[in-house]
């Protein structure tokens, strides 16, 4: 706490324990006491010292009052220049779901002059935000400045990479004292039991006693019982930046008879605001603490969009976050029937809870084909800027909205189209066509990728006629304007009887592009790119069956690594190479040559399961598909939220 005197400035302020003492505990706290701790807070949020203000801040949005916080900050945004001041505000104002000062955070962490590297990184852990993971990643494996390593491997280790809690281990031995303090704060809610002994033999061989309490502090919230002794005593220690200490850790180890009121009367406003935090924490189940759904509920799904006999099929969906938080998810209704040239229209709910319940389903966009429109994708779009007289890509939390459709008018007449919202949604512009050529362009839902550059890759298959031909080639359409023109690439993607379909591409730690299709043959095919799409290589495969349908690749934010979800089934005797059951993930660590962590997400053999969209957010993986029912023949939509940590975890 740098307003106490002390070099030592990083405060876990947004996570609770996994381990502490009885964590799901709710303790009864009076209407007096309750209205006490929010006036320690609002004096300590218009008060003149800045930290215990943003402390005061977290502790308000915790008690559900983040609309008394956003006001406030924002001005302060307005005129406070100091970067690491801003990081706070910033990091404040996102923790009450206003997402739009993300970008603060993320410009302060690129800056190599600026001051507040560690901050931002700091505040992204503790709001549990790492982007697409690859600033972090890099920053992670600095050497040349450690402390901003062990901020940026917390976020990512929030964020379910074990590589960056093994690198916080890595730290516990370093030979700088502040990095062990640093390491051992995070393992304390990252790590577990294992790291109590290391921890432990840190805290016996150190004497500063303000260093001694971080490494209590840590073990308390990894449950060790003696430790969970010490940090009571620790309330009542004489130097207020231990009591502070204390009563801040007290509320994530969940260490509910450490914690007196009378604290709320302490001469050091810091001690006053944690103790105020701590007691109203205690008052409230954890889900409700502003945390990463894992902590609570470490999976779960709902069918959002449930078939019905005149709604008979839900189908091709995409999730997107919104800038106040909530979750956007959008699917294409069918009408009457559920074939694919069947009437339909794209409709959609918002979840403010992290996708456990959503609201009243609304009309995206209306059927403006001869049949339908269908195969939605959400995505940010990148605005391109002036920089040194050359066009740079910019997206972030304030840029539009895309959203792309088919519009099917004949079995040779299917296009592409984009509308850009600029209100999140409420209202879009008209429709922009991607790929203007004759013929039936198929491009799955969920499918459009922005490249590192901010390029818009949209891969289609293509046919002529699908009722006559039925055989399909694969390109992109690329746009180097956010989305406003298109071209098409130069070579195609095929492969034999009914050829390359349903095209799929991703970006590669390397910078080079894999392409990913569905084929007849038991496998996936892909091909590479060098120059973004323009020309791909010859075909190959991936090491894995399947049978004739859809996968779908993204990266890992927090790892790097490569996900795949899919049908891992082949049988040539039966149609289309085998039923879309079981829906499978596996990872590769090696750009898609080898793969590993096969898990089945779904094996019931009288359900089929296909077209997924995936997105991540903070920890968590979040995906919807189709439901088959084999019974009625209807498809219902669902939504399922993992951690990422899941996807690793051997079964």
């Amino acid at each position: 706490m740098r307003y106490l005197g002390t070099a030592v400035i990083f405060w876990f302020t947004s996570m609770i324990s996994l381990f502490g003492a009885d964590p799901q505990h709710v303790s009864e706290l009076s209407p007096k006491a309750r209205e006490r701790c929010l006036t320690v807070l609002r004096e300590a949020l218009t008060g003149p010292e800045f930290w215990p203000a943003m402390h005061a801040a977290e502790a308000l949005t915790i008690a559900g009052l983040g609309n008394e916080v956003v006001p406030l900050l924002e001005q302060k945004l307005l005129t406070d220049d100091d970067p690491q001041h801003r990081c706070g505000l910033a990091r404040e104002i996102v923790r009450t779901g206003k997402r739009d000062p993300l970008d603060i955070l993320w410009k302060t962490l690129a800056d190599p002059n600026s001051n507040g590297r560690v901050h931002a990184a700091e505040s992204l852990y503790k709001i549990g935000e790492i982007g697409d993971g690859k600033l972090l990643r890099s920053l992670m494996n600095d050497k040349s400045n450690p402390k901003l390593s062990v901020m940026c491997a917390a976020a990512l280790g929030r964020a379910g990479s074990a590589q960056a809690i093994e690198k916080e281990r890595a730290y516990l031995k370093s030979e700088d004292p502040e990095l062990r303090k640093l390491a051992a704060w995070v393992l304390g809610f990252l790590g577990s039991a294992r790291d109590i002994p290391e921890i432990q033999s840190l805290a016996d061989s150190e004497k500063e006693p303000i260093a001694k309490s971080f490494f209590v502090n840590a073990m308390a919230c990894l449950g060790d019982e003696k430790a969970l002794k010490d940090l009571a005593r620790n309330i009542d220690s004489d130097d207020p930046v231990i009591r502070a200490y204390a009563a801040d850790f007290a509320a994530w180890a969940r260490h509910v008879d450490a914690v007196k009121e009378e604290r709320l009367a302490d001469s050091n406003v810091d001690v006053r605001v944690r103790t105020a935090q701590s007691l109203l924490s205690f008052s409230l189940p954890r889900q409700n603490l502003g945390l990463p759904i894992s902590v609570a509920t470490p999976n779960f799904e709902s069918d959002v969009f449930v078939a019905t006999e005149s709604h008979p099929r839900y189908s091709e969906g995409s999730v997107i976050v919104l800038r106040d938080g909530s979750l956007l998810y959008a699917t294409t209704q069918f009408v009457g029937g559920g074939a694919d040239h069947a009437t339909a229209s794209i409709v959609a709910k918002t979840s403010r809870d992290g996708g456990k319940t959503w609201g009243q389903e609304k009309t995206l966009q209306e059927n403006i084909g001869k049949q339908n429109v269908m195969s939605v994708t959400l995505r940010r779009l990148p605005k391109m800027i002036s920089s040194g007289g050359a066009k740079q890509a910019e997206r972030n939390e304030l840029s539009a909205l895309g959203m792309f459709f088919l519009v099917k008018n004949s079995s040779s007449d299917l296009k592409v189209f984009l509308r850009i919202s600029n209100d999140e949604g409420k209202s879009f512009q008209p429709p922009i066509v991607v790929t203007p050529g004759p013929g039936y362009h198929v491009m799955n839902n969920d499918r459009i990728t922005v490249l590192s550059n901010g390029r818009l890759v949209c891969p289609v298959s293509w046919s002529e006629d699908v009722a006559k031909n039925g055989h399909f080639v694969c390109s992109c359409f690329l746009s180097d304007d956010g989305g406003v023109t298109w071209r098409q690439n130069k070579d195609k993607v095929d492969q034999p009887k009914r050829g390359a379909m349903e095209p799929e591409v991703v970006e590669l730690e390397t910078g080079k592009l894999l392409m990913i299709v569905r084929t007849q043959l038991g496998i996936i095919a892909t091909a590479t790119s060098g120059d973004g799409g323009d020309h791909w290589s010859a075909p190959s495969q991936l090491s894995l069956q399947s049978p004739e349908a859809p996968a779908t690749i993204r990266t890992i934010p927090s790892t790097g690594d490569l996900l795949l979800i899919w049908n891992n089934v082949f049988d040539k005797s039966k149609g289309h190479g085998g039923d879309r059951t079981p829906l499978t993930a596996a990872i590769s660590r090696d750009g898609g040559a080898t793969w590993e962590n096969i898990r089945n997400l779904e094996t019931d053999l009288d359900h089929t399961f296909a077209y997924t969209s995936m997105l991540f957010h903070k920890d968590r993986l979040l995906f919807s598909y189709y439901v088959g029912d084999g019974r009625t023949g209807r498809y219902s939509s669902r939504f399922r939220s993992l951690p990422v940590s899941w996807l690793y975890e051997k079964q």
